[in-house]
């Protein structure tokens, strides 16, 4: 008997990722395309799923990391629905809906940075541990919390980029975040970075102030997130956190805020294994989809 054909899609703000596969890590094709407008992003995905059915056979189940917010409630009227997004036209988009029109197939949703800490937790850095935090730094910071090896939700999903922050002494910078102003996001993301030097983190050097500011800022909102969730480890990606140096300062700054009070020696020697890289890396997402979907079938890989 073959395996059923699993579709994921991460749909990311920047761009949508859509795979199938037997399993999570078992991919047969996959494709990354510009998120631009809902119809024509959606349908661009409905066409892979299509051509992909030609080849492969019927899909018996697709999952959805999203971009958000998003209502991640069952008995919603918007359930599936991305929500309160700045994302120009996207706001009230109900892409579970969509595709379901189309598809008649199980859908598992969560937000895509839900999404990669489930692909993390079972493929990647966050192995061995059940309660662990997913954060992305890129466009913007989104974070997915996994308690009891199952991603956190509740009133809504966790939104930790928009933790508010207290500014450094010698930053008089006010955040890019239209909502929030000096949140984590507005005050540490690709954007913030951009707006406050006048040059993209990549065009920075290594050396640059940039980096132990945006450190502080980093281990400022964790401290929060610690504090609060308890983490067994943080995994830190996106496309502001291939800067290593950046580690580090975030380690020891970490250390800084929580001034004992968490006595732990994963904190409190600036264990190199606890705030770390993510493994699947740019994978990580679509992985997670794709166990989102497994999930829908009841499968145990």
């Amino acid at each position: 008997m073959s395996k059923p054909l699993l579709a994921g899609i991460e749909a990311g703000g920047t761009k949508f990722v859509c795979a199938v596969g037997y399993s999570p890590v078992d991919i047969l094709k996959e494709i990354r395309f510009p998120t631009t407008t809902p119809e024509e992003t959606m349908t661009r995905a409905y066409d892979f799923f299509k051509e992909c059915q030609e080849e492969y056979g019927p899909i018996a189940s697709l999952g959805i990391g999203s971009f958000g917010p998003v209502d991640l409630d069952r008995r919603s009227k918007t359930y599936g629905y991305i929500t309160s997004t700045p994302k120009v036209r996207w706001a009230g988009t109900d892409i579970v809906g969509f595709f379901k029109s189309r598809m008649d197939v199980p859908i598992g949703f969560d937000t895509d940075t839900g999404a990669a800490a489930l692909g993390e937790g079972r493929y990647g850095a966050g192995r061995g541990c059940d309660t662990f935090l997913y954060l992305t730094i890129g466009t913007g910071v989104g974070g997915g919390v996994v308690v009891d090896n199952k991603a956190l939700h509740g009133l809504v999903h966790p939104e930790v980029g928009h933790i508010r922050l207290v500014p450094r002494e010698d930053d008089t910078f006010q955040g890019t975040c239209p909502f929030h102003g000096t949140c984590l996001e507005g005050m540490a993301a690709g954007p913030a970075i951009q707006e406050r030097w006048g040059k993209p983190g990549i065009e920075l050097p290594e050396d640059h102030p940039a980096w132990d500011l945006e450190a502080y800022y980093l281990a400022q909102g964790l401290a929060a997130m610690v504090l609060t969730l308890s983490p067994q480890r943080i995994i830190m990606g996106g496309g502001v956190m291939h800067q290593p140096q950046i580690f580090p300062a975030l380690r020891r700054y970490l250390k800084e805020f929580l001034n004992g009070y968490v006595d732990r020696p994963e904190i409190t020697e600036e264990r190199e294994d606890y705030i770390v890289f993510p493994e699947r890396e740019n994978q990580a997402g679509i992985t997670g989809a794709l166990l989102l979907a497994q999930d829908q079938l009841g499968a145990v890989q």
